[in-house]
């Protein structure tokens, strides 16, 4: 392979040399590099080209040969793949993960404070210090059944008690065309029409009469158009675990909006702390404080929450317990406050309803709500809007 490559870059007038193929064959014997192509081309092009000017004839000699070419041929170790397999198994069985323990929430702060004063370098595969791949509660890539994710993405554990991570989340859809309209005819169950505001809209039953009265003159008659006048705010659950439910959260939220006429949503993560926002672009400078929220917004709104509400339990009952940030209050006094300004209220779970027991966070959210909480179901739309009209 190596020969025709050095015949293929004489053909296009590169001057190269046996001797520099010889170095190149050298080099690669000697593993300097992996078998990536990318990594071949930067040994290749340093060892075979010594004037700069020629860097772009080469670069069109090396693409024509190597087209279509991902890895170097023949230079990876060959390892049987029921080799890899067993190695992945045998990683961290289900008995490994089993002798992990938890630690105590003040405990895993404790101790961080710890390793931030003490650690003074990378470690990787470990079981105490910050670092990646091992079984420390500190760091990422690796696995612990409570513990703090510092930096790099979740590998679907979802364990962490907190994230010391800025998350960046994109706002929910609200043209989406909806794959399930039955949606709509769910949220219709919650109606109160009235007819409130200007006279835009003809009234055809109105004109006849007037005009039979006026002798056959033309007497227009306008009134205020017919809508719903249900209020409604919709607090909705971003990010995280919420990733693998944006499609039916933006159906629902494309239906409420065309549903409700007076709808207002806030976004949140995982649980309501002292602080929501409208556009998670500008989540972090445009931040609403929750008590304007409560301030704002009359008690003749229903109050309906959209989330899995699967979280650490400390996020819910402690003050810090917050993913993000340190909140001062727990989230259950400011869940209570929210359903003391608004009592009607309801909370949809896109979780199946039969996996909500396996989740002691979930639990608690529908013990706060007083079992108000329904999956986001046709079924259990409808249940909650029945709900809301008592």
């Amino acid at each position: 392979m190596l020969v025709d490559f050095f015949l293929h870059l004489k053909a296009r007038q590169l001057p190269v040399s046996t001797n520099e193929l010889l170095a190149l064959l050298e080099a690669l014997e000697a593993r300097l590099v992996s078998g990536s192509l990318d990594d071949f081309y930067l040994l290749s092009r340093a060892l075979l080209v010594k004037d700069e000017s020629l860097y772009d004839r080469f670069d069109r000699a090396f693409g024509e040969y190597f087209k279509g070419i991902e890895a170097l041929p023949g230079f990876a170790p060959e390892v049987p793949e029921e080799w890899l397999e067993l190695a992945a198994r045998k990683h961290l069985s289900e008995a490994d993960r089993l002798k992990l323990q938890k630690l105590s929430y003040e405990k895993i702060f404790e101790q961080l404070k710890e390793r931030l004063a003490e650690q003074k370098e990378r470690h990787s595969g470990g079981s105490k210090w910050i670092g990646t791949a091992g079984t420390s509660p500190y760091g990422h890539g690796g696995y612990n059944p409570e513990g703090v994710r510092i930096g790099g993405e979740s590998v679907g554990n979802r364990t962490a008690i907190k994230v010391w991570d800025q998350r960046e989340f994109r706002n929910l859809d609200d043209t989406v065309d909806l794959g399930v309209r039955n949606i709509k005819v769910a949220l219709r169950r919650l109606r109160r029409f009235a007819r409130k505001g200007a006279a835009t809209e003809l009234d055809l039953d109105g004109t006849i009469a007037g005009t039979a009265r006026n002798g056959g003159w033309l007497d227009l008659h306008l009134r205020p158009e017919r809508h719903n006048a249900v209020k409604v705010l919709l607090f909705l659950d971003i990010g995280g675990s919420m990733d693998d439910h944006i499609q039916a959260c933006e159906e629902l939220f494309s239906a409420a909006r065309a549903e409700f006429k007076h709808l207002e949503h806030f976004y949140f993560h995982n649980c309501v702390y002292e602080g929501v926002w409208k556009d998670n672009r500008r989540r972090h400078g445009e931040k609403l404080s929750t008590w304007d929220v409560i301030h704002t917004y009359g008690p003749d709104y229903k109050l309906v929450f959209v989330g899995d509400a699967s979280m650490s339990p400390y996020e819910i009952a402690r003050p810090g317990g917050s993913v993000e940030h340190w909140n001062e209050e727990a989230g259950t006094v400011w869940l209570e406050r929210l359903l003391a300004t608004w009592p009607h209220a309801a909370w949809l779970n896109p979780l199946p309803e039969a996996h909500w027991t396996y989740t002691s966070s979930i639990q608690m959210i529908e013990q706060l709500l007083g079992k108000r909480m329904f999956p986001l179901t046709i079924d259990g739309l409808e249940r909650a809007m029945r709900s809301l009209s008592k």
